[in-house]
């Protein structure tokens, strides 16, 4: 997934139209698009057989779900690749569940063709793909209703600095932000992002943000950064 050339993508939906308009926005700025599923176990196979950086996963498709086929994709590759969640709906309690599975965001269906390239261009560099509004009322609908769903995560490993970190990633604050609002160095601040990633056990910052409100260190709803 290092080597050069274009960024490959993966395409799953049930909708063929939504795939070939996808593909043509994709394709005409230069993104590889190396395979299409209609349902979520196509999906499954196309990235066991391309190896993509991202794939395109809708949610409510026939047979295998996108949700299942995120949670195969993410736990049976080495190397996964991203994964951003197709939806119609910014509250669709499938996209809390896939987030928490390990996609890294989540686009809806009607974004514009600049919203889309920059959609797949941002996870494949390990950004997240989350508004923190939203969010917040993701989480806040969705996070104490999983019935023990949620993976339990320890923040004690971490330091007062890293969970300063941690705080201001789920407010959605980027590493130059960061730097400026610690008054630190973007290499430091990069630094210790890794280290948080690292033993939250996470791939991205779309999980570390999950974390964040799943543990109660940042509350839905509330913009206070004290813990």
């Amino acid at each position: 997934m290092t080597a050069p050339g274009p960024l490959r993508v993966v395409i799953a939906d049930d909708q063929a139209l939504v795939r070939t308009g996808f593909a043509l926005i994709l394709g005409a700025d230069g993104i590889e698009v190396v395979a299409e599923a209609a349902d979520g176990a196509e999906a499954v196979d196309a990235v066991r057989r391309t190896r993509p950086d991202v794939v395109l996963m809708d949610v409510r498709m026939p047979g295998m779900d996108g949700l299942e086929a995120t949670r195969r994709i993410l736990t049976g590759h080495p190397d996964p690749p991203r994964i951003i969640i197709l939806t119609t709906f910014d509250l669709d309690r499938y996209v809390y569940a896939a987030l928490s599975a390990g996609a890294s965001g989540f686009l809806l269906k009607d974004a514009s063709a600049g919203r889309l390239v920059a959609a797949v261009r941002t996870v494949q560099a390990g950004d997240a793909l989350l508004a923190p509004s939203v969010t917040r009322r993701l989480v806040e609908r969705f996070a104490r209703h999983q019935d023990g769903a949620v993976p339990h995560r320890d923040l004690s490993a971490l330091t007062p600095r890293e969970l300063d970190i941690l705080r201001l990633i789920a407010r959605g604050l980027s590493n130059t932000e960061l730097a400026a609002r610690l008054r630190i160095g973007e290499t430091t601040v990069k630094t210790h992002v890794t280290r948080v990633l690292g033993k939250l056990g996470v791939r991205d910052r779309a999980q570390a943000i999950i974390a964040a409100y799943e543990t109660g260190l940042v509350v839905p709803g509330s913009d206070n950064l004290s813990g």
